[in-house]
């Protein structure tokens, strides 16, 4: 049943990725077409064809290799101006254009890409991305206001029974092991058990875990009292929070801060060593943005970082080491992990689902905000390059010069090359680590 189970979380987690790349590829598709450009493929996936259909004078299919997906729409490539430079790069942009040039008829006079206005053109290159934006946000709606997001509670989840120091945090997966030379946690001294429900501290009510949190931060080497509920019954028990280096939480990165050597930037503040349960708390509707704000910044500061990360995966698998639980997966990856939350007994079908949804919005999210980067062949790219042509024309006019033409992509195939190799190989790293270290969660 277990392995069934991992199959069906593998086949929606591939349906919704599918979905997101094909409403992805429409949000291209439908101003092209409302913008009269000629669109003769519509396609998912890349390489050999297996299915297509033909509607109008667009070609729709699916493509042997699930990775993508695109819309090929007529002149992207406008004219070369000047005289033709020698040498094999010229050879290279003469047969791109030539090759974009045959598909031309006289019919598509005026409705060539490069022939657009400007805004146009970023309109067709932002569809995409904001179609993945789209996703994201109604996912993060459907999760916040209708399952809820996962929120601490005052009740105990788990006792230290040490204080462990910093450095013995870091990246770690699991709990580490007491040793005689720790010293005892307070809560552990305190008596406080797993499934208390902590309703004041120091004389005052505490309404959640932030400040239950702020509380014991600031009540470092002062003897403190506390009121739980157990067992239906209030009792009083007395700690006193010590004084210890605890690392810097970051909230709008999800993860802890670091300085320049990689070790964890710290403060000094009370700590007790009680962790909370956590439940599913509905929010309302003026919640969604902010969180989805929240989780582009989080996205935006991961993507800065991947190709070190994409390095350190190479790394470990290199050296046979141990793979970091919080580092960068592929759609192979991400297939797995959808696999395990269908499979687990650990969560109940409605935490299933909630995690599922989760996991799109992420997905959905991270896709807009990869297509944003200002390369080609990213969407991100033709959007500067057509800002950059928008200048130059402005400029041009103020000044009475010589119109400079519309921006002409060939002059960066190199470029292109350069980054759509470098996004094959650190794909290529992904899902072999996905395939011989994946990643668990339970």
């Amino acid at each position: 049943m277990g392995m069934l189970l991992f199959v069906v979380g593998v086949v929606l987690m591939a349906l919704a990725i599918a979905a997101s790349i094909a409403l992805h590829e429409i949000g291209h598709l439908v101003p092209a077409k409302l913008f009269g450009v000629r669109v003769p493929q519509y396609m998912i996936g890349f390489g050999k064809t297996v299915f297509s259909r033909r509607r109008g004078e667009t070609e729709y299919g699916i493509k042997a290799i699930p990775l993508g997906g695109y819309i090929s729409m007529i002149g992207m490539y406008p004219p070369a101006r000047g005289a033709r430079r020698p040498g094999r790069l010229a050879e290279i942009f003469d047969e791109a254009r030539r090759a974009d040039n045959e598909r031309i008829t006289a019919a598509d006079e005026g409705r060539l890409f490069y022939q657009l206005p400007v805004h146009r053109r970023i309109v067709i290159m932002l569809g995409g991305p904001l179609m993945n934006l789209l996703i994201g946000t109604v996912c993060t709606a459907i999760l916040i206001m209708g399952f809820g997001s996962q929120q601490p509670t005052t009740t105990v989840s788990e006792i230290s029974q040490c204080v462990k120091k910093v450095e013995a945090q870091q990246e770690q997966d699991s709990p580490q092991s007491c040793t005689a030379k720790d010293r005892q946690a307070p809560a552990a001294q305190a008596g406080l058990k797993p499934g208390d429900v902590i309703t004041s501290f120091n004389g005052e009510r505490v309404g959640s875990w932030d400040e239950l949190t702020d509380a014991i931060k600031s009540r470092a080497d002062q003897r403190t009292e506390l009121t739980v509920e157990r067992d239906g019954r209030e009792q009083r028990l007395t700690l006193t929070p010590i004084k210890t280096a605890r690392p810097i939480f970051n909230d709008l990165t999800g993860q802890y801060e670091k300085n320049a050597d990689g070790s964890l930037k710290t403060e000094e503040v009370g700590f007790v060593g009680v962790s909370p349960t956590t439940e599913l708390t509905p929010g309302q509707a003026q919640d969604v943005l902010p969180t989805v704000g929240q989780n582009l910044q989080q996205i935006g500061a991961t993507v800065i970082k991947l190709p070190a990360r994409v390095y350190g995966v190479a790394e470990t698998l290199a050296t046979n080491g141990q793979r970091s639980a919080d580092s960068p997966v592929s759609v192979v990856g991400v297939g797995r992990v959808a696999g395990e939350i269908a499979a687990t007994d650990r969560i109940d079908l409605h935490a299933k689902t909630a995690s599922l949804v989760s996991l799109v919005a992420s997905m959905n999210l991270m896709l807009f905000v990869f297509n944003l980067i200002p390369l080609l062949p990213l969407d991100g790219g033709h959007v500067v390059g057509a800002l950059w042509e928008g200048v130059r024309r402005t400029v041009a006019r103020l000044f009475g010069r010589r119109d400079p033409g519309p921006f002409d992509p060939v002059r960066l195939l190199p470029l292109t090359w350069i980054v759509a190799g470098s996004f094959m190989l650190m794909s290529l790293i992904l899902i072999v680590a996905d395939v011989v270290k994946p990643i668990t969660l339970f």
